[in-house]
Formats: structure tokens, C-alpha cells, sequence
């Protein structure tokens, strides 16, 4: 366990196993833990970097709201501040982390060796109604409350276990986590236009491997659908982790890390 100083913010960073380099960075809200599953079938074969957001898991509290270019930094100042500063890195982003792994990719190609997305957000059209500044502060000002009123210690840990059981549910009891997570979830349109905005102005580097996995765990299949032709506007490889909910490293782990075994370098 590695504490690391980014953008002045002490940042929660593991690094496990050896070979090429890969960077875990999970979704909204979520902790380094969510990937215990996979790291163990990804350490033989890569040296696995995981690390927690500002707020979130065990990282200093975020000053900042986040946006698009900020976190793929982030995922660039990470690997610097471990030592890996010349590596070049397979980037996987699960559920809203997608985004910013995506982006690291368009912004950093030179520092990618392969993309993967695991049940990544979609956003097809994306748009925001009310001003950045007044969502920002309302979100600050809710969290406030929240935690004046004790409701983070009361029922988040029991929140997380019924979510997905962890011996790390106790994080949620901090008031600096739900403050991070409402601050992803109120910004979350913002980083979708952002993205939006980048596709049009940076392509994927060449060469570079892309896979989509997408859950499936019945239904519809317009989730699926939708998963596929991001894969299919990404020009890259759709798979399909099955039965799975959206934690997908937790419930098909040997899929999630044969997804990231298989992009070449």
C-alpha cells in the first residue's frame, strides 16, 4: 500500500505482480478493493497498478469537481509518481471510469498499449441542462448536510455490503467518500459532453488494442446493443461476460482479466 501526492492530494495507490503494465481504475464511487478479484489472475502475467480517486476508498479528500482531462491526467500522474513514468500501460476503465481511461488513451497514445472497457458508461447523446457552478454547489452543500446529519456513519457500510459484500464496506462511513461519490455522480453529464468534445478533436492511437465487455445478465439485450456499437465506433472487440451484474470484476473476474491478457503489446 503506497500513498503518492497528485494535484497537492495524497493518492491511495497498490502496485502488485510484474511484466507489462496495466491500470485498474473502477467506477463511480468505487474503491480499489472492487478489483481484488481479477488482480490475482493479471499478477503473473502484468505488473497491476490500482489507485483510488480523490474521496473515494482510502485517497485524501477531492478539492476539485472532476472533469474529463483532470482524470486521465490523474491516470498519467499515477503511473509517473509509481516509478513507471516511461511504461506505456493497458488502460481499463469499469462502468464511469470508462471515460477517463478512454480519454487517457485519445490524449496520452504515446503512454497506451491497450484500451479495455468493462461494462463502460454509454452516453450516445450526451447534454447538460443546469450550469456546472450551481450543480457543484448544490452537491457540496447536500453533502454537507449529509454529513452533519450522521447518515454516512448510519447506513453507509450497510449500503455497500448490500451493494456488493467487501471487507472495505466500512469507507463508506466516511463522509469524505459520499462527498466524492456525489461529486462524480453530479458531474458525471459534464464528462460525458467532454468526451463527446474530445472524440471529435483526438482519435484512438493506431495499432492500439480496444475490447468492450459488456454484463449481460438476461433481459432485453438493448444494454448489449448499445455496448456493441460503442465497440463497433471504437473499432474495437465485443465481449460478453455472462451471467454478470454490473460489477462485473467481481462477479466474472476470469473474464474481466482474460479481456485485458488478451491486448498485445
Amino acid at each position: 500500500m503506497t500513498f503518492v501526492r497528485v494535484g497537492g492530494v495524497p493518492h491511495h495507490v497498490q502496485v502488485t505482480g510484474s511484466g507489462p503494465v496495466c491500470v485498474l481504475s473502477a467506477g463511480l464511487g468505487l474503491g480499489w478493493f472492487d478489483w481484488d478479484p481479477v488482480v490475482p489472475l493479471l499478477a503473473p502475467h502484468r505488473t497491476v497498478i490500482r489507485f483510488d480517486r480523490p474521496g473515494l476508498g482510502l485517497s485524501g479528500h477531492a478539492r476539485v469537481a472532476p472533469t474529463l482531462r483532470g482524470e486521465a491526467e490523474r491516470i498519467l500522474r499515477v503511473l509517473d509518481a509509481a516509478g513507471l513514468g516511461a511504461a506505456r500501460a493497458t488502460v481499463v476503465g469499469h462502468s464511469l471510469a470508462g471515460f477517463h481511461v478512454e480519454a487517457f488513451a485519445r490524449l496520452y497514445p504515446e503512454r497506451t498499449s491497450g484500451l479495455v472497457l468493462v461494462d463502460s458508461s454509454v452516453e450516445e447523446r450526451p447534454r447538460v441542462r443546469v450550469p456546472r457552478g450551481a450543480r457543484v454547489a448544490a452537491t457540496r452543500a447536500c453533502g454537507a448536510f449529509l454529513c452533519a446529519a450522521g447518515v454516512p456513519r448510519a447506513v453507509g457500510p450497510a449500503l455497500r455490503r448490500l451493494a456488493a459484500p467487501t471487507a472495505w464496506a466500512g469507507v463508506y462511513g466516511s463522509g469524505r467518500v459520499w462527498r466524492a461519490a456525489l461529486l462524480e455522480y453530479m458531474t458525471y453529464g459534464d464528462v460525458a459532453v467532454e468526451l463527446a468534445e474530445l472524440r471529435r478533436a483526438a482519435p484512438l492511437p493506431g495499432g492500439v488494442p480496444v475490447t468492450v465487455l459488456a454484463a449481460y445478465a438476461g433481459g432485453s439485450g438493448e444494454w448489449l446493443a448499445r455496448q456493441r456499437r460503442l465497440a463497433a465506433r471504437l473499432g474495437g472487440t465485443f465481449r460478453t461476460a455472462a451471467p454478470s451484474g454490473h460489477l462485473v470484476m467481481r462477479d466474472r473476474p476470469a473474464d474481466v482479466a482474460a479481456a485485458i491478457l488478451a491486448a498485445r503489446f
